[in-house]
């Protein structure tokens, strides 16, 4: 019973800060392993479509989701069968490490673009910043956020 004194702070304040940090450990959620995410498809066939898709990423540049599934429709990439079936399989490009997702603040919500690793790596095209925020002063860098280049 006296570890139970200890977390109510009748004995040692050390054991109270234990249990806040293992509450906190265990709440979270575990990440998700990207590596071994299944295509749906052959793998030869997700190579090809694959190849499509990074084609149409580096014409566009930094891309959405639904963006990317607008740019696919247009070119009329065959071997996907939905929008989920995309997204999936950009989930699978990510854990082989052929495309990289970045995060765009926008006052209080977030934009995730999709790109390829080239345009990060030369400087290219960098996820543009949108100009809908409520307000001028919500689009300035938050403490601990990076500022994104133009």
């Amino acid at each position: 019973m006296q570890f139970l004194r200890a977390a109510n702070g009748g004995g040692g304040a050390s054991a109270g800060g234990w249990m806040a940090t293992a509450v906190r450990h265990f709440s979270r959620k575990r990440a998700e392993d990207v590596r071994r995410i299944n295509p749906k498809v052959p793998k030869e066939e997700a190579v090809e479509i694959s190849k499509g898709l990074l084609q149409i990423l580096k014409d566009h540049g930094p891309l959405t989701v639904s963006d990317t599934w607008n740019r696919v429709k247009e070119a009329g990439l065959s071997g996907l069968n939905s929008k989920t079936h995309m997204k999936l399989l950009l989930k699978w490009m990510r854990g082989r490490r052929m495309l990289r997702l970045t995060c765009a603040h926008i006052g209080n919500s977030k934009k995730f673009y999709y790109s390829t690793k080239s345009d990060e790596d030369s400087g290219g095209p960098a996820v543009p910043i949108l100009e809908t925020a409520k307000r001028a002063g919500s689009l300035s860098p938050k403490k601990g956020h990076k500022m994104i280049k133009q």
